[in-house]
C-alpha cells in the first residue's frame, strides 16, 4: 500500500459525516473511511452479510477521495435490490458483484489492498483467510466490523496480529505486509538412547496452521 495521507483521511472522514446516519453506528463508518483513504487504498472490497448499508458509505467516501475503486460483494439479487434502495444517490459509486466472497477474493479481486468484512457472515473466517492470501504478495489492510459477533480465538490461526477497537459493534484491524511469509511453530523432542542412556534433543519446526 502507498504511504499514509493525513489529508485523504481527514477529507474522507468529513465526507462520510455528511453522507451517513451516525445514530446507528457512531464513529465506525467515519473511521473505516479515514483508514482506507489515509492508506491510499487502490482496490477496496467489501464482503456483506446481507444488503449493503451504512458501512458501505465508508468505501464510497474513500473511493471518492482517492479516485479508486470500491467493490461490494453480495449474496444475490435480493441483497442487490435492497442495497440499491438503501444507498440511494450513492449507489453509482459502488461496483456490485454477486457470489461467494472468499472465492472472488482469490480470483477476481486478488489485487485488493483493503478488504472490509462483515463478521456477521457465516463464512467470515474463510473470507479473512482468502483476504490474507490475496494480500500476501503486495500487502494491505483487512478490517472486520461487527467484530463483537465473532470469536477472538480463531485469530490465533492467522498471521495477522489484529487489533481490536471498541468502536461501534467492534472493529478488528489487521495489517498484512508485502511478501509476508507464513510463520512457523517449533517444539523440542527428547529421545533417549536405550543402549547408552544418552538423551538427544531435537527441534522440530512445522508451518503454522492457516
Amino acid at each position: 500500500m502507498a504511504s499514509w495521507s493525513a489529508e485523504n483521511a481527514t477529507k474522507a472522514y468529513l465526507r462520510t459525516l455528511k453522507m451517513g446516519n451516525r445514530r446507528k453506528e457512531p464513529n465506525t463508518v467515519e473511521f473505516i473511511a479515514a483508514l482506507a483513504a489515509g492508506n491510499n487504498a487502490q482496490l477496496m472490497v467489501m464482503a456483506c452479510a446481507a444488503a449493503a448499508g451504512s458501512a458501505t458509505l465508508s468505501l464510497v467516501a474513500a473511493a471518492h477521495q482517492t479516485g479508486r475503486r470500491a467493490v461490494c460483494i453480495l449474496r444475490g439479487l435480493k441483497e442487490l435490490h435492497a442495497s440499491r434502495k438503501t444507498l440511494g444517490p450513492y449507489v453509482d459509486f459502488v461496483e456490485f458483484v454477486m457470489g461467494d466472497a472468499w472465492i472472488l477474493l482469490q480470483n477476481d479481486y486478488k489485487f485488493a489492498d483493503f478488504v472490509l468484512i462483515d463478521c456477521k457472515m457465516d463464512e467470515y473466517k474463510a473470507v479473512f483467510v482468502a483476504a490474507q492470501r490475496a494480500m500476501s504478495k503486495k500487502g494491505g489492510l483487512v478490517v472486520g466490523y461487527n467484530a463483537l459477533y465473532c470469536s477472538e480465538l480463531w485469530w490465533r490461526d492467522l498471521n495477522l496480529k489484529p487489533h481490536f477497537l471498541p468502536i461501534g459493534e467492534g472493529l478488528m484491524v489487521g495489517k498484512i505486509t508485502e511478501n509476508e511469509k507464513v510463520k512457523k511453530k517449533s517444539h523440542w523432542v527428547v529421545e533417549v538412547d536405550k543402549c547408552t542412556g544418552e538423551e538427544h534433543f531435537y527441534r522440530i519446526t512445522s508451518p503454522q496452521a492457516k
